[in-house]
């Protein structure tokens, strides 16, 4: 019996295997859906929003986002394959101003970007402003178009062009301006973008500006994966992404993901944190480090978040009691609009998000199902190992999410000074907690669903901005050109400063 149960599951086994390889050898990533297929996913799209986003109307009132639907559902003309109808869901998308809904590929097609030879934007920039500042060049023996250079336009169209076109397909929190700057930074997007919105041909033609100041014109070669340099073609995923750190040294990764450097000459520290997620062991990393700066007396902490996309709220909020002077709290308000949905097919964990909801929200008089404990609790200070001494918290578009809360709840505290840049993540709140993916029938494209809105501080004038820095500190082509970190270089003088009036003073 035992012999025949294992024959069989063998051969389901194989049977999947050969399904499923045949499966990634025959999608077609042409496949075009028809006029009423995108029709009856954007009728789902529309209605899972409209139903169940706690702030669709946030920063766009409801009569604008009326005419953003409409004019998606209208571009519905024809049929279309998933890349183009995505395009125009990101597009309705960007317009509700929530950095946490954004659209996602199919999982057939996500597969089909992950093994397939595309031809790849081979270029990565620094964008601010209208400059675009190269910051990396998959061809490298391009001699050309090397780091720093600056670029004006790309196939004819202007930096202002290009980023006033690519803005429009970027979620982001409310009007910051930054984080949406940075998105473009972060590498691939914006090749990814150029590739999914313009097209990639075969080659390039880039206006820049030489060493002489002078605007030149160079025609390159985008970069082709299954012809090109076979070492350069393993380093890079197709999406243009650094290849994430390998699973198979978790170590190596966790300590990417935070380390301290400590100058005794200085009395100072240097914390990088790069998420709040977990599986990172950052509460036994705060343990250590706050232990080890306590011992060695030092004076001066720089905790440096600008790459922090956002994570944990509870890792957050551990970073931020070995910090405060004072109790403070998360959120003014956290509420969602609904428990259940109509759609509940298309909306990933449904039952358990609508089971949990029934133990952590209450609905009150307003109609909304508010997350009471966040709006009540007050979180204290750290006892053990707290810090008191100057603390400079390093902000940039990333910084998001989680680590904006870790950011609004210290600013302003006497021994904390915010240098950098606007965060990407909303200073009056965003909406997030618990995300859900939406899966449309037909095209299977998915979307992301944040179900609760959280506001930091209810008597905050709500415009919309990230948080921004008490001291402004960005990029230029000089210090992108010299490798400098201008924030870090700031932070430096700031502490060299407050020693040498220590010394006066003593």
């Amino acid at each position: 019996m035992m012999q025949k149960i294992s024959y069989v599951g063998f051969i389901v086994a194989i049977t999947c295997l050969i399904g499923c390889s045949a499966s990634r050898q025959s999608y077609n990533p042409q496949r075009t859906y028809t006029k009423k297929q995108l029709q009856q996913d954007y009728r789902v799209f529309r209605g899972v929003l409209e139903e169940s986003h706690p702030s669709l109307y946030w920063f766009t009132s409801k009569d604008s986002m009326d005419y953003y639907f409409d004019e998606g559902f209208n571009r519905l003309r024809d049929s279309m394959t998933e890349l183009q109808f995505r395009n125009v869901l990101s597009y309705v998308v960007n317009k509700v101003h929530c950095g946490h809904t954004a659209v996602k590929y199919s999982k057939k097609y996500g597969r089909y970007i992950d093994t397939a030879k595309i031809k790849m934007f081979p270029l990565s920039f620094k964008v601010w402003s209208d400059s675009l500042a190269i910051t990396a060049n998959i061809n490298r023996k391009d001699s050309i178009l090397k780091y720093g250079t600056l670029v004006t336009a790309i196939d004819g169209y202007s930096v202002r062009q290009l980023t006033d076109t690519f803005m429009n397909y970027i979620s982001g929190d409310g009007h910051s301006i930054n984080g949406k700057y940075q998105s473009l930074s972060n590498s691939g997007a914006f090749g990814s973008l150029y590739r999914n919105i313009i097209g990639l041909k075969d080659q390039i033609t880039v206006t820049y500006i030489d060493s002489t100041g002078a605007e030149q014109t160079v025609t390159v070669p985008v970069f082709d994966p299954s012809v090109d340099d076979k070492d350069t073609a393993a380093k890079v995923s197709k999406s243009g992404q650094a290849p994430k750190p390998s699973k198979e040294n978790p170590r190596h990764f966790s300590w990417k993901a935070r380390y301290v450097q400590i100058d005794t000459t200085l009395s100072s520290a240097y914390m990088t944190v790069h998420t709040f997620a977990r599986g990172n062991k950052l509460r036994s990393f705060f343990r250590q480090a706050f232990r080890e700066l306590e011992k060695r007396k030092i004076q001066h902490l720089v905790v440096d978040v600008r790459t922090n996309g956002g994570g944990d709220a509870g890792i957050s909020t551990l970073l931020t009691r070995y910090l405060a002077d004072k109790k403070f709290k998360l959120a003014d308000s956290l509420y969602a609009v609904r428990r259940s949905s109509k759609y509940h097919k298309y909306i990933s964990w449904q039952p358990f998000y609508w089971s949990l909801m029934q133990f952590v929200t209450h609905k009150k008089k307003d109609g909304l199902y508010h997350f009471g404990y966040f709006e009540r609790h007050y979180f204290r200070p750290k006892k053990r190992h707290h810090f008191d001494g100057n603390i400079y918290l390093v902000t940039g578009g990333n910084s998001f999410s989680a680590t904006t809360l870790f950011v609004k709840a210290l600013q302003g505290q006497q021994n904390v000074k915010v240098i950098g840049e606007e965060t990407g993540g909303g200073a009056y709140g965003n909406s997030a907690w618990m995300i859900p993916d939406v899966t449309l029938p037909n095209t299977k494209v998915r979307f992301r669903l944040p179900k609760f809105r959280l506001v930091m501080d209810k008597n905050m004038v709500k415009e919309g901005r990230g948080i921004m820095p008490d001291i402004q500190v960005s990029p230029t082509r000089e210090t992108i050109l010299r490798g400098i970190d201008p924030k870090a270089a700031v932070i430096r003088r700031m502490i060299m400063h407050k020693n040498k009036i220590g010394i006066a003073q003593q």
